[in-house]
């Protein structure tokens, strides 16, 4: 038996091992239960193919489609295959931190290009600028270097050193620059600042390993510039670690409140979640932005405030989300599968989780409660469909389950218009964005540095930066009328905008970005304080 045939039997008996949960051994087939029996099946189509097929098969693809085919076929929009690398990238991206020389790169022209140094980095100590051109990584020549292979040369453990070649525009001839690796923290807290003298702001983009120690910090910084009063953002927030949902919404609520619990398959109280004596944000007044992108754990932080009677929600409907997903390794390279294992109830009982038919259907929101503009403090008017549950808040307000957390008050986002859409369409925005901040970066680095705020309350789009957005536009054929530029120049001007600060703090995701977009939602937290300190009863 050749090798190729060799791996994929031996792909074929993981398959097996892994679906059966047992041993490997021979069975008889009257000898097993329905799972065992299927997984026996699978076992052997791979086998008989790895034996008689025609052709030498790739052990590892066929592997990897036996396992996506099985979680395919799940009714769970979040069964998900994760290969070795795609595992890898999710972990990296929760945990909080990595280790590496702390710079944003692009392949351009076949070079590694320095998209952006990460704020008090490695890379922006030693000097690296934006459109620095890595030439060599410790003398080997890295032009023509694949994307995914540039972190493995780049990253490694903290204190070791890697000699990147840098050709630098002004610069005649390559010179070497030593940087030594560090630990690279990536905050889930992409803004925090003032918003005037009382009122602190904080943006969570996610719900990652480090997420309530990074709004607790926040909140002490906020605090020592005298804020006392707290706009919590978590406008398209995606959610993450159930744990650190339930830690954060601890740092608001008083000891002696279940915050969270969830149910497995039995319907049994599987884990609760307890308030406790820790909480350093428990006695100043509190709004939650909230909209369709704020999901699971977003969707319990607010579901916690809301039920408690802590605090006041903003914004839309959020996703509706209430399921709970657990990693299970498949396999020694690091390969995982992920499926959902619980379902989560917020403190009143409400099962947050939307109904759907399938997953099609669940991704395009049907079943969202989406309510018109307006106060909707006692949720009167929560659920025409009078199968949705109903559960009542300590002060007696209304709360409804089964199809996301519905705000306090209603303030919907302004629509995207044709010419928006257009312009996405064009790739004008990350086009234009990236040319811009390669070109004028680092002069926008030097005057902002570490000031988001001054950022979001100076910056203008320049001359320069809409000249070549324009430019691009009349080059892709992108036809600008007067009434709708107009329109949507706010929206527009922001994404660039938005954009810009992407590069220089470097975001991965635009979560901030759609958020400045919509300043009424902001606008609404900050008039509702009164009422939430009364709800609270908070002085």
């Amino acid at each position: 038996m050749n090798q190729k045939k060799t791996l994929l039997v031996a792909a074929a008996c993981l398959v097996f091992g892994l679906i059966a949960g047992v041993l490997i051994q021979p069975l008889s087939l009257s000898s097993q239960d329905e799972w065992t029996m299927q997984a026996y099946k699978i076992n052997n189509v791979l086998g008989n193919i790895a034996r008689f097929h025609v052709d030498n098969n790739d052990a590892n693809k066929l592997g990897d489609a036996a396992v996506r085919g099985i979680l395919d076929n799940l009714n769970d929009p979040y069964a998900e295959y994760l290969p070795p690398r795609q595992k890898e990238a999710f972990d990296e991206a929760f945990r909080g931190n990595f280790q590496g020389i702390g710079i944003r790169f692009q392949i351009i022209k076949d070079t590694i290009t320095v998209i952006t140094t990460i704020l008090d980095g490695p890379s922006e100590k030693v000097g690296l600028l934006f459109n620095d051109k890595i030439v060599k990584i410790d003398g080997i020549d890295a032009i023509g270097m694949k994307t995914d292979s540039v972190p493995r040369k780049l990253k490694g453990p903290q204190g070791t050193k890697v000699t990147v070649t840098i050709k630098r525009e002004g610069t005649p001839k390559l010179f070497d620059v030593e940087i030594t690796r560090n630990q690279i923290s990536t905050t889930s807290v992409l803004a925090q600042y003032m918003l005037n003298k009382e009122v602190g702001y904080i943006f969570v983009d996610r719900f990652a390993a480090t997420t309530t120690q990074d709004v607790v910090e926040a909140s002490k910084n906020l605090k020592a510039q005298g804020m006392k009063k707290l706009v919590l953002d978590l406008r398209n927030n995606p959610g993450g670690y159930l744990d650190q949902a339930w830690r954060l919404a601890d740092e608001f609520i008083k000891e002696g409140a279940t915050l969270v619990y969830t149910k497995d398959r039995s319907e049994q109280i599987r884990e609760s979640y307890p308030s406790t004596t820790s909480g350093n944000i428990q006695n100043i007044p509190v709004v939650v932005l909230i909209n369709g992108g704020s999901a699971s754990a977003s969707e319990i932080v607010s579901g916690a405030i809301q039920d408690l009677d802590r605090g006041l929600v903003v914004g839309e409907t959020s996703f509706g989300k209430g399921l709970v997903q657990q990693f299970f390794p498949i396999s020694n390279d690091g390969a995982s599968i992920k499926f959902t294992t619980a379902k989560y109830y917020t403190p009143s009982g409400r099962l947050i989780q939307r109904q759907f038919k399938d997953k099609k259907s669940y991704y395009a929101q049907e079943g969202r409660i989406n309510l018109p503009e307006g106060a909707n403090f006692d949720h009167l008017h929560d659920t025409p469909d009078s199968s949705r549950p109903t559960f009542k808040t300590p002060s007696g307000r209304k709360v409804v389950g089964g199809g996301g957390i519905v705000p306090d008050y209603v303030v919907k986002s302004d629509t995207v218009g044709k010419l928006y859409q257009a312009i996405a369409k064009s790739g004008a925005f990350g086009d234009v964005a990236q040319k811009y901040i390669l070109q004028y970066g680092n002069d926008v680095r030097k005057k902002y540095g570490k000031n988001l705020k001054g950022f979001v309350e100076g910056y203008k789009v320049d001359d320069a930066y809409m000249k070549s957005f324009k430019d691009y536009l009349a080059e892709k054929k992108v036809e600008i009328k007067e009434d709708e530029w107009k329109a949507e120049e706010r929206m527009i001007t922001t994404t660039m905008k938005g954009l810009v600060a992407s590069y220089l703090w470097n975001w991965q995701d635009f979560a901030f970005i759609y958020a400045m977009q919509q300043p009424k939602q902001l606008e609404k937290a900050l008039m509702l304080f009164p009422e939430s300190a009364k709800l609270a009863k908070l002085p």
